[in-house]
């Protein structure tokens, strides 16, 4: 018997699911997405002397998941804009963030209630993007376990995989900052996320799409309203991932303290050069003699 069937919440998460995410949800993950680029450092001031990067960027910000989606899969990168009522509605929010008179209106959404529930709004859309990511490969490579893992991945979290790209638009280039290397909160989320709903679509996983959407998008939105309401950025997979990690891969300062003593020692050698050898007293007598004739020449 599947599990969705046990449970009694299986007629609101179908209900849930069945929700329409535009406009109003669609609204709050561009609101979103536009305020953590203002909050970039720079971002004021390009957009001040260059709108049409700010603008390039705000869109890289709103769609870049659907970009690189789209990428991975070999179609077009700039079909979604061809909706124009979603790039119309991306563009009015990010005009309103940077150019509103007096910042009313980025005073307005920045107002730590409203942006709580903004932020809850947006992980609605963000599952909505894994499980749709997860459907349409799984629709084109039906035994592709890695490509819909890959395309739910990016569809969940490609604006911070495309954060390289989108700083080289504001003149910024921090390679150190590289999401694969250093994953937040929703990038990790996302990733473990894209491996449940790819393990119900190929029917590896007793639940009901529905009831999956339902449940990880409450998950999604308790943790990110309570980091975003603490401005906090520990993620709650750290205790987890702290136990299983050192076991399957080893612990980073567990790796070879020979060769690392080996270096240290090197390194201070090279920073530190022995003295030189002390002089004989026959080399400093025929010094001295040397000094005493210089003068007397």
């Amino acid at each position: 018997m599947e599990l969705s069937e046990a449970l009694p919440l299986g007629e609101l998460a179908a209900a849930f699911a069945a929700l329409p995410v535009f406009p109003l949800f669609d609204t709050a993950y561009f609101i979103v997405s536009v305020l953590y680029l203002k909050y970039e450092p720079g971002a004021v001031e390009m957009s001040r002397k260059s709108p049409f990067a700010s603008w390039l960027c705000a869109m890289l910000h709103c769609f870049g998941s659907y970009i690189l989606a789209d990428l991975l899969l070999g179609e077009a990168p700039l079909g979604y804009f061809s909706n124009n009522s979603s790039v119309m509605l991306a563009t009015a929010v990010w005009y309103l963030i940077f150019f509103c008179p007096m910042n009313l209106f980025y005073k307005c959404v920045s107002f730590l209630p409203m942006k709580l529930i903004f932020v809850a709004m947006k992980e609605v859309v963000r599952v909505r993007k894994i499980a749709a990511g997860v459907h349409h490969a799984h629709h084109l490579y039906h035994h592709g376990w890695f490509v819909m893992m890959a395309t739910g991945w990016v569809k969940g979290s490609g604006v911070a995989l495309m954060s390289n790209f989108e700083q080289l638009l504001r003149g910024v280039w921090n390679p150190e900052t590289n999401e694969i290397l250093h994953m937040s909160f929703p990038t990790k989320a996302s990733l473990y996320g894209t491996v449940l709903f790819t393990l119900q679509q190929t029917h590896w996983l007793p639940i009901s799409e529905a009831n999956l959407i339902f449940f990880f998008t409450m998950f999604m939105i308790i943790c990110k309203v309570f980091m975003t309401a603490t401005h906090s950025h520990a993620s709650p997979f750290a205790p987890v991932e702290n136990l299983i990690c050192p076991v399957l891969f080893g612990s980073p300062s567990s790796g070879h303290p020979s060769h690392h003593h080996d270096h240290h020692v090197a390194s201070h050698e090279v920073s530190h050069p022995p003295p030189p050898p002390a002089k004989s007293k026959e080399e400093l007598n025929e010094g001295t003699r040397k000094r005493k004739a210089k003068k007397a020449e």
